[in-house]
Formats: C-alpha cells, sequence, structure tokens
C-alpha cells in the first residue's frame, strides 16, 4: 500500500505541474496570437480585421493599391468574403522578439491548396501580417484555376478572352505564377491579355 502512495504522489506532481504549464500563467501565448492573428486576417468578413490584424505593407503587396487605398480595398474584399478560405491550418510558427513567422495552408478561396509562408510583427502588443515571403507548396494547377474563376466573374471580359489568359498561364513558368502572388507582378498577365484581344 505504501508502495502504490508513493508511486500516486510523483503522478499527482507532475499533472499538477502540466496542469500550470498548460495555463501559461495567464494570457495566449505569442503563438496562439500569431495563429490567432492568421486565422482572423484570413477567414473574418469584418472590414476592421484589415487594420487589426495587417500591416500597410501586407495590404500593399496583396492589393492593387496604396496608401489608403490598399486598405479600402482590403476592407472591401473582406466585407465581400468570396475569396475567404473555409479553413487554414497554421503551422511551424516561430517567434523572434517583435517578429514571426509561420505556415498557413488553406482549404477553399483564393489560395486553395496553397501552403504560404508569412511574416509578421507586433505592434502594441498585437501581432499582424507583414510580408507574404513565399510558398511552402505550391500548386500551380489550383493558382490557375482560382485566376480563371475570378475571370469568370468579370463582366468586361469576354468568355474567349478570359479563356485565352487562363491558356496563357498555363505555360507560364512556376517562378512566374508564384511572382503574381509574392510580388503582386500582374505583367505577364497583361502581356497575355495584350495578345487575347
Amino acid at each position: 500500500m505504501r508502495k502504490l502512495h508513493l508511486f500516486v504522489l510523483p503522478a499527482l506532481l507532475l499533472a499538477l505541474a502540466l496542469g500550470l504549464a498548460a495555463c501559461g500563467g495567464g494570457g495566449e501565448s505569442d503563438e496562439d496570437k500569431v495563429v490567432n492573428a492568421i486565422e482572423t486576417a484570413a477567414t473574418s468578413t469584418d472590414p476592421a480585421v484589415c487594420n487589426e490584424t495587417e500591416t500597410l505593407k501586407f495590404m500593399e503587396q496583396t492589393t492593387s493599391g496604396t496608401g489608403k487605398a490598399a486598405e479600402k480595398e482590403c476592407e472591401e474584399e473582406a466585407k465581400n468574403g468570396e475569396s475567404n478560405p473555409d479553413s487554414v491550418d497554421v503551422s511551424k510558427v516561430a517567434v523572434n522578439g517583435g517578429n514571426a513567422t509561420a505556415d498557413a495552408a488553406f482549404e477553399g478561396g483564393t489560395f486553395d491548396g496553397q501552403t504560404l509562408e508569412l511574416a509578421l510583427v507586433e505592434e502594441d502588443g498585437e501581432w499582424k501580417l507583414d510580408e507574404l515571403s513565399g510558398f511552402a507548396k505550391f500548386d500551380s494547377e489550383s493558382l490557375i484555376q482560382s485566376f480563371a474563376e475570378q475571370l469568370e466573374e468579370e463582366p468586361e471580359i469576354e468568355p474567349q478572352v478570359a479563356s485565352c489568359i487562363v491558356e496563357g498561364m498555363e505555360e507560364l513558368p512556376k517562378g512566374e505564377l508564384e511572382g503574381l502572388v509574392i510580388e503582386n507582378n500582374t505583367e505577364p498577365i497583361v502581356e497575355i491579355a495584350e495578345g487575347c484581344e
């Protein structure tokens, strides 16, 4: 009976220690805040989420505008919500002082099937997306399909022109396709579109 009691005591102490560690002494960890910022930025339909979870630098990288125009475009896209993913799986979170990096895998939406590499910064205790730095996993077919669906929804683009643009995109090298997203470089699409008219 005494041996059993001695065995139970360390187990109880271990459980207590693990419980205290899980509590973390209160509040979310930076890793949790980073995950929350990415999930909120990707899935929320509240326009206020743009300023709450993204820096102006990130908004300018992921929209066609600069300054207030980028902010406004971000807010419109958030409100619309059509390009939002069904879910985001955040992994490889690494926090280093006021900077962090993470990978975000998307299901549904514009980036369906892609895993993006993201950089974040801490501003006034809040983590914000600061840069789309690359692809951890790149699916060119899925990205082209997403562009094709967006082109179909544009009323001023004739269906045969949209089809021609998609065919041209299928011929682009992987690096140029990635550049469409990472560098917001639409030059290859403009050149393809000019050849389709």
